[in-house]
C-alpha cells in the first residue's frame, strides 16, 4: 500500500502543475460537466449508495448516521447544484490579498495562488467527495481523497464521474484521486507524503482529527469543537423561534451544521424556552434526541 499512496501522490503533483495555470473559464468547466455528470448518472449513484446504506443498516448503525450517509436522486441533485454554486464563484487565483508601500519604497503584494496538493481525509457524507473536489479544483489544486469505509461504494461512483468530467474538459483525470478505504496505514503513509502533499484537511469527528494531527508530517488545517449555536432574543416570535429551533436541530441530526446549542435571551426565557423545549421531543424521529434545560 505504501508504494501505491506514493505512487498516487506523485501522479497528483504532476496534475496539479497542469490545473493551475488554467483560468476561471477552464475550471468552470470542469465543474460545469461534473454538475452534468451528477445528474446523469443519479440513478446509478443511488444503488451504488443503497449498497453502503445496506451494510451499514445490517450492523446496526444508528437512523442519524444513516440518514448522513444515504443518497436519493433530491440529494444528488443539491451536489450538482452546489458544484454550479462553487463555479459562480470569483476566482480565487490572483486575488490581491493585501498590497502596501513600505517607508523604504519596496511594494509588498499578497497574492492568492493555488497550494498545489491537497490530501482530504474524511468520514461518512458522500457528498463531500464532490464539495472537496469541485473546491479544490476551484482554486486550481489537486486533491487526493480517503474517504471512509462505510461510504466505499458511493464515493468510488463519484470518483468515477468526476474523472470523466476531469477528461471531457481536457483536465487531467490524476487532479482527483482516491486512496483505497478500509486501510488505515495509507492515511499514515498519506500524511507523510512530504516530498508531494502541500497539506492536509481532516474533515469528521475528534479522533480522526486527532489522529491527523498527531500523525501528520505535512502542515494541517483542522477544526476543532463544533460552533453551532441558535440564539434567541428577548421578544422574538415564539412561533419562528420554535420552527427555527426544530429545523436546525431535527431536520438532519447527522450533519455537521446541525446546533448543538441553544442560547436564549435570560430576560425571556420563562416565556420563550418552555414551548421550543415542548416542540423538540414531539417532533423528533430520533429516539436519542433529549431536551436539558440549564
Amino acid at each position: 500500500m505504501a508504494s501505491e499512496v506514493v505512487s498516487i501522490c506523485r501522479r497528483a503533483r504532476v496534475a496539479a502543475r497542469q490545473v493551475a495555470p488554467r483560468d476561471r473559464k477552464a475550471k468552470d468547466a470542469v465543474l460545469a460537466e461534473l454538475a452534468s455528470g451528477l445528474r446523469a448518472g443519479a440513478v446509478d449513484l443511488v444503488a451504488a449508495n443503497r449498497g453502503d446504506v445496506d451494510v451499514a443498516r445490517a450492523r446496526g448503525t444508528g437512523d442519524a448516521l444513516l440518514d448522513r450517509l444515504a443518497l436519493d436522486v433530491r440529494r444528488v441533485e443539491q451536489m450538482a447544484e452546489a458544484v454550479e454554486q462553487i463555479a459562480s464563484l470569483e476566482d480565487p487565483v490572483g486575488h490581491v490579498l493585501s498590497d502596501i508601500n513600505r517607508p523604504n519604497g519596496l511594494r509588498v503584494r499578497r497574492v492568492a495562488v493555488p497550494i498545489g496538493v491537497i490530501a482530504i481525509v474524511y468520514e461518512s457524507r458522500p457528498n463531500v467527495t464532490v464539495d472537496a473536489s469541485a473546491l479544490c479544483l476551484k482554486a486550481g489544486n489537486a486533491v487526493v481523497l480517503r474517504g471512509g469505509s462505510d461510504a466505499a461504494r458511493s464515493n468510488e461512483a463519484i470518483l468515477v464521474l468526476i474523472r470523466e468530467a476531469l477528461q471531457r474538459a481536457g483536465f487531467p483525470p490524476d487532479a482527483v484521486q482516491m486512496l483505497p478505504a478500509g486501510d488505515r496505514n495509507a492515511i499514515l503513509e498519506l500524511l507523510h507524503q512530504t516530498d508531494t502533499v502541500d497539506l492536509a484537511i481532516p474533515r469528521g469527528g475528534e479522533a480522526l482529527i486527532r489522529f491527523v494531527q498527531e500523525n501528520a508530517r505535512v502542515p494541517v488545517i483542522a477544526h476543532a469543537k463544533g460552533v453551532c449555536h441558535l440564539y434567541v432574543d428577548g421578544g422574538a416570535d415564539v412561533e419562528m423561534a420554535v420552527r427555527l429551533a426544530v429545523n436546525a436541530k431535527l431536520q438532519r441530526p447527522g450533519v455537521c451544521n446541525a446546533i448543538e446549542c441553544l442560547l436564549v435571551d435570560e430576560s425571556d426565557a420563562e416565556r420563550l424556552l418552555p414551548p421550543i423545549a415542548s416542540a423538540l421531543p414531539a417532533s423528533s424521529r430520533w429516539p436519542a434526541c433529549s431536551v436539558k434545560l440549564d
